[in-house]
């Protein structure tokens, strides 16, 4: 069992710390609103502290999730950041969605002051966080990803290793696109299906079987048909991760047309108070243009 920190109990953050005092490691939580990780120590064996630093310090491992680049910094930097208390040797294992820039950055920092650095951002949804089935995909060295690996399970179904620092975060903008990419075809089909008057069961029981089979198909196409978009990925996520992954695709040189136009879908979802709706809502303005 090991000494860990949780930071940030978010929609994902929360269960995800859960899954750690579950299965007997001993819990140390930080969260902005302190009331919120009061709660978490009701709910789940552990402790609640008051700053990063706090949390962080006399740890092994420190797992941090929250909202993006300037809120990682907000936590690990600074006079009560997690870099201020954590030790030599611990490792700090982070989950959250952010840009490959500012985890090269903090894998630097936390070199200077003899911390190892895992960006290990997730997908699997607010589901997979509280079913621990989350997929983790990490960047950083293989040293610390062994040590964290059967930690960081408690979590998870799958971590992977990809590459250097920054490779996680790339990866996870790659998962994005995909996923982009899959909703908007499925709205447009789903919509044309409906304007025909199709019996919709009876179409997904069929085409679900064949090529056309996604996750998205299988456990969004309901909520697309019936209007229902009220949980799950929300719309203001996946346009900060599309933003993410443009901005990389310009230092690389790498053309995202359909990537861009799907963002621009999404941002007419947000027009229309969507902003938390399930990303499945790109069905919406097809059909209620």
């Amino acid at each position: 069992m090991a000494k860990v920190a949780f930071l940030g109990l978010g929609v994902m953050g929360f269960p995800m710390a859960g899954h750690l005092a579950a299965k007997g490691h001993d819990v140390t939580v930080y969260n902005r609103t302190f009331a919120k990780a009061e709660a978490w120590t009701k709910k789940h064996k552990g402790k609640a502290a008051k700053t990063p630093k706090e949390a962080a310090a006399g740890q092994e491992i420190v797992f941090c999730c929250v909202g993006n680049d300037e809120d990682l910094r907000s936590v690990v930097l600074g006079a009560d950041g997690a870099f201020a208390g954590i030790g030599k040797g611990a490792i700090f294992y982070d989950n959250t969605t952010a840009s490959a820039d500012v985890a090269r950055e903090l894998y630097a920092q936390a070199k200077k002051i003899g911390v190892d650095f895992i960006d290990a951002p997730v997908s699997g949804g607010q589901a997979g966080a509280e079913n621990g089935q989350l997929t983790v995909m990490c960047g950083g060295d293989q040293a610390p990803f062994d040590k964290a690996h059967p930690v960081a399970m408690s979590f998870s179904k799958a971590i992977t290793l990809i590459g250097p620092s920054g490779s996680g975060q790339i990866t996870k903008m790659m998962n994005q696109m995909c996923i982009a990419g899959i909703v908007q075809g499925l709205a447009e089909a789903l919509n044309l299906g409906q304007r025909a008057g199709l019996d919709m069961e009876k179409v997904m029981a069929a085409i679900s079987k064949g090529a056309a089979q996604s996750w998205q198909m299988e456990n969004r196409w309901q909520n697309m048909v019936n209007g229902k978009f009220d949980y799950g990925f929300a719309v203001d996520w996946m346009r900060k991760d599309l933003g993410i992954a443009m901005a990389e695709g310009k230092r690389w040189k790498a053309q995202m047309p359909l990537v861009a136009l799907v963002d621009q879908f999404y941002q007419r979802v947000q027009e229309r108070g969507g902003g938390r709706w399930d990303t499945s809502s790109l069905i919406q303005p097809l059909q209620k243009p």
